[in-house]
């Protein structure tokens, strides 16, 4: 199985003489699908091109790393890795981090901040007329103008910084390979990447007829209320299942952001039968293990999207709402391929994605949800028109944990148990579904996200009420009585939310201490680009309502709603 060349060595070793496509990413190369990069290199590589990485680019010395490839045949590949470069590096007080966990050996200080912004501005100077595509994450939710909490101000496309050529958002697999095919009939980027699905541009004029117009930087900029509306018209252009082109001025240029692909099972399916090594390159081998890896080796995608609607989740506007799954077959087909590479008796970690309990629950009329832009499909109540059926995920477990050189199978990714909770009186097997998971597939910890216990905090979050991890609670400690279960339930908490008050902390340390809940993984909110809960946190308003809300926005405060948490640990309580 060939790995994809990091090394002039590897390139001249395949006989390489020119690349066609080199990838600059912030993150340590590990070619397994639970990485962006990995994926996008081996669809490059399935279109019969020729690719190279660069991973984690030394951008202070003499830029032998920009350089050691030389000039591409189509276009330079940009990512910062798999996380935002600034979450990466700074806590919510917006303390530096001492860790990386995308490094050999957790070590930070590999990537820089902005690192898009970075690694693309050193290459246009370096190569002014080579075209530079970015994507991935931090580039995706960075597209239109967004609040930067880390410099506190209102940025205009990360376009607009960058001076790349092309953006291409999200899941990007199906509009690389429309770009590519494109390029290998024509050879010119700019015809290529002419009205590409799923990407964006900065255009001299509008090259489109039909088109949604938002407000434009300048007015975001200097008006919360435009900044506001401009958010609400993509949010809501983005929750219906054929959203429109949206245009943002810029300056005196215009943002053209084209709608998304979607996905079908047999086209996720062909993503996960790449020929991935499922390793950190070679070049690693003598190096420390890198955390990000080691967490998810034997973790298996089994869908995308997310129609859960967080306010303060940017998965949703990443992957999209609408799930699409794999199927059976391909799944047990990535199981077969662990078991080989891990030499049998190999614990499967995860059957996840954006969340554990969403697998093959898609909308039973899809013309409903082209009239439909409601955010989420289960809050404040589950849409009618989504199939919430839990007897394909059942079915799936059952099988994963009886083929043969499986050892054991456990759930990783979180689980929204307040769909299984909301519909336990229609459909019994939802309660069967919690007993499964519980019983047979939580390693130790069983990991779920009530985020706060008050009802005004919650609606502003998008979550339902705290009476069902109340509820939650009850079951989940009832099957490990009746089953003399060790098990432990891992629930997540954030304080600093947008309308979250002093007081509304202290009424969660109250609740806390009445259900003896003594939370350990729980975080101060950090508004992160092109979520609703980053426009209520700058705007200090609901963008929906133009009501005003109360927002702890100085580091004092938002220090002081934590430590309410850690009722039960003096010394948590001062030193988280």
């Amino acid at each position: 199985m060939n790995i994809i060349p990091v090394t002039i060595e590897e390139a001249k070793k395949l006989g390489w003489d020119i690349i066609d496509v080199i990838i600059f990413t912030g993150d340590a190369y590990i070619d397994h699908p639970s990485f962006g990069v990995a994926i996008i290199a081996r669809i490059i590589e399935s279109c019969g091109l020729k690719v190279a990485i660069v991973p984690q680019p030394n951008w202070r010395d003499d830029l032998r790393d920009f350089k050691k490839f030389g000039k591409p045949r189509f276009f330079f590949g940009v990512t910062s890795g798999n996380v935002d470069s600034m979450v990466n590096h700074y806590t919510s007080f917006k303390r530096l981090r001492n860790d990386d966990a995308y490094t050999p050996g957790n070590v930070h200080g590999f990537r820089p901040n902005y690192a898009v912004n970075v690694y693309c501005n050193i290459l246009k100077k370096l190569y002014p007329d080579v075209p530079i595509v970015i994507g991935g994450i931090e580039a995706s939710l960075r597209r239109f103008v967004h609040y930067d909490y880390w410099s506190n101000k209102v940025m205009p496309s990360v376009l607009f910084t960058s001076k790349a050529d092309l953006l291409i958002y999200g899941m990007a697999e199906k509009p690389l390979k429309i770009l590519l095919q494109r390029l290998i009939a024509n050879n010119d980027f700019f015809t290529a990447s002419k009205n590409l699905p799923q990407s964006a541009v900065l255009s001299e004029k509008i090259t489109v007829d039909k088109y949604i117009k938002i407000p434009s930087y300048e007015e975001c900029l200097s008006n919360k209320y435009q900044f506001a509306k401009a958010f609400v018209e993509i949010e809501k252009n983005y929750s219906k299942y054929t959203p429109d082109i949206i245009i943002q001025p810029h300056f005196e240029k215009y943002l053209i952001v084209h709608p998304p692909v979607r996905y079908n099972q047999a086209e996720l399916d062909e993503i996960y039968s790449l020929p991935f090594t499922y390793e950190p390159h070679p070049k690693y081998k003598k190096k420390k293990s890198i955390p990000a890896y080691e967490a998810v080796k034997n973790s298996i995608t089994i869908h995308r999207g997310c129609f859960g609607g967080c306010s303060f989740c940017a998965l949703t506007v990443h992957q999209g709402k609408f799930v699409v799954s794999r199927s059976l077959n391909s799944i047990l087909r990535e199981v077969e391929i662990l078991i080989t590479k891990r030499n049998s008796n190999v614990h499967i970690t995860d059957l996840g994605g954006p969340s554990a309990n969403m697998y093959m629950m898609s909308p039973i009329n899809i013309e409903k949800c082209n009239i439909c832009s409601r955010p989420s499909c289960i809050f404040p109540a589950i849409c009618s028109n989504l199939n919430t059926s839990v007897k394909p995920l059942l079915d799936l477990y059952n099988v994963v944990k009886n083929t043969k050189g499986v050892k054991k199978l456990t759930i990783g990714s979180g689980i929204r148990y307040d769909i299984n909770l909301m519909l336990l009186e229609k459909d019994v097997k939802n309660k069967i579904y919690l007993q499964n998971v519980i019983k047979y597939h939580t390693s130790g910890w069983f990991k779920v996200a009530p985020e706060h216990t008050e009802n005004n905090v919650l609606k502003l979050m998008r979550k339902p009420s705290f009476d069902y991890y109340v509820k939650l609670l009850e079951i989940f400690n009832n099957i490990c009585k009746n089953n003399k279960l060790n098990n432990r339930i891992m629930p997540y908490f954030i304080s600093g939310h947008p309308g979250c008050k002093m007081q509304d902390m202290k009424n969660l340390r109250k609740k806390l201490i009445d259900l003896n809940i003594k939370p350990e993984l729980v975080q101060d909110y950090t508004p992160t680009p092109m979520t609703l809960s980053s426009v209520m946190y700058y705007t200090k308003m609901n963008p929906y309502t133009f009501e005003n809300i109360y927002v702890p926005s100085t580091i004092e405060e938002k220090r002081k709603q934590k430590e309410f948490f850690f009722w039960y640990d003096n010394f948590k309580r001062k030193n988280n």
